[in-house]
């Protein structure tokens, strides 16, 4: 029934599968482990370095638009349509404040000027007139050009659209 050659092949089968195992392991771990740590230096850590060429960027200067050309080239009737993004906090009716100011003749009115409403005094700390150069650096980025400002919006990045905007708002009330 059981004899001493059966207990030898199976305690050698279990031995060869424990020895297969450990080797495997080991050899599994050399081979995801990653990182030069584990080899002591970077000379022997695992993983090629493959090395690609950089790649030649034409870099064109940027073309600066002077904003008084924009502005002088600027239509009203497209700042209208930008103005749409405005609407939802602000007014263009004189004394009608919504969640930010009215703006009802901004072009050329002194900053935080607006009777009623309750600035956060960043504004006044950058500018004394909402002056076309001022109304158009406070738009491309609002945070950015008057720190600590409560003007939630993230600003309009297309300077064309921030001087028909502006070209629009002179056109109401001035």
């Amino acid at each position: 029934m059981f004899d001493t050659m059966t207990l030898t092949k199976i305690v050698g089968a279990f031995c060869g599968a424990f020895l297969i195992f450990l080797l495997g392991k080991s050899l599994a771990e050399d081979t995801y482990h990653v990182g030069a740590a584990h080899y002591g230096d970077e000379d022997h850590a695992p993983g090629y370095l493959i090395e690609v060429a950089e790649a030649e960027v034409d870099e064109e200067p940027e073309e600066t638009v002077d904003f008084a050309v924009l502005l002088a080239e600027a239509d009203p009737a497209d700042g209208e349509g930008v103005f749409r993004a405005c609407r939802a906090c602000h007014k263009l009716e004189d004394g009608e404040n919504g969640t930010g100011p009215h703006l009802y003749a901004v072009v050329g009115r002194e900053v935080g000027a607006v009777d009623g409403f309750g600035y956060s005094g960043a504004l006044s700390e950058v500018a004394e007139v909402w002056t076309p150069e001022n109304l158009n650096g406070f738009l491309e980025n609002p945070r950015g050009w008057a720190p600590g400002t409560s003007m939630g919006y993230s600003g309009l990045r297309k300077p064309e659209d921030r001087a028909n905007l502006i070209a629009y708002l002179d056109t109401i009330g001035g």
